[in-house]
């Protein structure tokens, strides 16, 4: 008998790549299999292979097939379980594999449509594939996720993944989001294991990833007479020509110049052979890049998707799983030395704040947060500074009002960028901005994860993750007008944001669960932070800075607000700004 024999898995996005290639080999052990994806052909395709296989190694085993089904969407990851169960069939395995690159560019530059979108797919998707199983789950289960080696934090330091910032804060959250699940199905009897392979040989990084990031570092800098606008119009249609024949690729790369030549004068003809230089370069970044990859590897391979399948299908072993149940397995074998990005209380500072302005962006949980907006709005006045705060329209009229009775104050739609510019630039008029600083709320108490409705678990991923990316994106629309057209205008550019939050929670007895659902939130946030912030110093030469601040600690303690005013002094100075440190949690110490 095989080994997964009478055994049904379920892979997400497994149509091609690693979902393909681990569905496949569950299915040369025997299991029945459930695919699905977006694009019915290669669902078919796979189909096809998977009964194949099937036929040869005679195990009776099942393909069904769900096409159109996108892991974000709501309604279709519903009903796709709904018609499992009333099949009468029991999924044994979740393989959450499904994923995109997202927007390959700097953070400033990023459609927060499309950052909302990576997020969806890659968080939203894991947990709502993962809590609708349930359904046809029994004790004994497994959900098996895959992430990044990007997102994980050794001491002191987090890997940032330049031009990846919405992918790296959702493969973050999704690690914290398997260690979660792990606490808060033990009662059923599920098993929940996250697996973080290293760089992958697929389509997606060759054709998509490096070369997008390549041309990228192209874009901020302008090439040769082409300005990062005009870079950008080029490169929309120039990087997919990598690889095609010479005649594709001489056709693609005319018909980029004749775009271009709408909004650059010039002859079609120069145009072309200077994007054909451009496509030269983007080939040439995109290999190097690639190959500085390889070299931290100790045997310079990248894995294969059949090694990354056997991966998952060791941690579905019943043995194994129960051993490893709630883990991060790190597979990525990459030694990828970065300076520290971790500490713990900031520098201690003389502030001087005086003609100054601090923008305080509100989104309180409950009155301990308002009384640290006003704790830190206190702070900055008392020290000649002006506090403004956008208060958000979603908190209670009474927690609204207990900030704008003291503090210049309006109420603001904080998940709205335009409207958060608008009063940005209204404070600008008051005296220079010092400081953006987004004060996230807490995680709600008294909550389980995987009981969540879909709409609040949608309110949590806009609060503790899409709030945060909107505000800090529209600060630096602020700081560095006409930054995302013409990032040549970063730098040198000054400007400081913080996000404050989400805090551990306190109390005498807090549960591994309660630490972990925070987590959560706090997992997408150290990896975003960091990602955005190497894109600012590295790669744009700017001296505008986003601090992040997690509050609170492993000993339940109450967080101290002095601490936080203290950070804030720091984070202000030049001193900061040229410091790798930018995730400070100051309730804890660390030797």
């Amino acid at each position: 008998m095989l080994k997964f024999q009478n055994k049904v898995v379920l892979v997400t996005g497994s149509g091609t790549g690693i979902g393909q290639t681990v569905a496949k080999l569950f299915a040369e052990n025997g299991a029945s299999i459930v695919i699905l994806g977006r694009r019915k052909e290669p669902l078919e395709e796979t189909k096809k292979i998977l009964e194949e296989i099937i036929t040869r190694v005679k195990s009776g085993a099942k393909v069904w097939l769900f096409s159109g089904v996108d892991v974000s969407d709501e309604s279709g990851v519903s009903e796709m379980f709904d018609s499992l169960k009333n099949s009468n069939v029991n999924v044994d395995v979740v393989v959450n594999n499904a994923g995109v690159s997202g927007p390959v560019t700097c953070f400033s530059n990023a459609p927060l449509e499309e950052f909302k979108s990576t997020v969806a797919i890659h968080l939203t998707g894991t947990f709502w594939t993962s809590t609708q199983a349930l359904k046809v789950m029994k004790p004994g289960a497994k959900i098996v996720t895959i992430s990044t080696f990007f997102t994980e934090e050794r001491p002191f330091e987090q890997r940032p993944y330049r031009f990846r910032s919405p992918y790296t804060a959702s493969q973050g959250a999704k690690n914290r989001l398997a260690e979660l699940m792990s606490w808060e199905l033990t009662d059923r009897g599920i098993v929940s294991i996250a697996t973080n392979p290293g760089p992958v040989h697929s389509d997606r990084i060759y054709k998509t990833v490096y070369p997008k990031a390549a041309a990228e570092f192209l874009r901020t800098s302008g090439f040769e007479d082409l300005s990062p606008a005009e870079v950008d119009v080029a490169n929309r249609e120039i990087v997919g020509l990598l690889g095609e024949d010479e005649k594709t690729v001489k056709e693609g790369i005319m018909k980029a110049a004749t775009s271009v030549a709408k909004i650059k004068s010039g002859d079609v003809e120069k145009i072309s052979q200077t994007l054909g230089r451009l496509l030269s370069k983007i080939q040439e970044i995109a290999e190097k890049v690639q190959k500085n990859t390889s070299f931290m590897i100790a045997d310079r391979q990248f894995l294969s998707q059949m090694q990354v399948a056997q991966t998952v299908m060791t941690l579905a072993d019943d043995d194994i799983a129960k051993i490893l149940n709630g883990k991060v397995i790190p597979g990525d074998r990459v030694f990828y030395p970065v300076k520290p990005q971790i500490a713990t209380a900031a520098p201690v500072v003389q502030p001087n704040f005086a003609s100054q302005v601090f923008v305080f962006a509100v989104d309180a949980t409950d009155k301990s947060d308002v009384d640290r907006v006003l704790f830190l709005a206190q702070h900055v006045e008392s020290n000649g500074a002006k506090a403004v705060c956008l208060v958000s329209g979603a908190m209670p009229k009474d927690q609204q009002e207990a900030i704008s009775s003291k503090f210049h104050s309006h109420i603001v739609n904080l998940k709205n960028p335009d409207e958060i510019q608008r009063w940005l630039g209204a404070a600008k008029g008051i005296g220079k901005i010092a400081a953006v600083i987004h004060i996230t709320g807490k995680v709600p108490e008294n909550i389980k994860i995987v009981d969540t409705s879909r709409a609040s678990w949608d309110a949590l991923v806009d609060k503790f993750i899409n709030t945060p990316a909107t505000v800090l994106q529209s600060a630096f629309e602020m700081f560095v007008p006409g930054g995302r057209k013409d990032p040549r205008l970063y730098k040198d550019a000054f400007g400081t944001t913080v996000i404050i939050g989400p805090d551990m929670p306190t109390g005498a007895k807090i549960s591994g669960a309660d630490r972990a659902r925070v987590e959560v939130f706090r997992g997408a946030l150290r990896p975003f932070t960091t990602t955005v912030n190497q894109e600012l110093s590295d790669v744009l030469k700017s001296k505008v800075r986003s601090f992040l601040v997690l509050p609170g600690g492993v000993d339940g303690k109450e967080s101290d607000n002095k601490k936080i005013a203290h950070a804030i002094n720091y984070f202000v100075t030049e001193q900061a700004r040229s410091s790798s440190e930018v995730t400070f949690c100051v309730d804890e110490t660390r030797e």
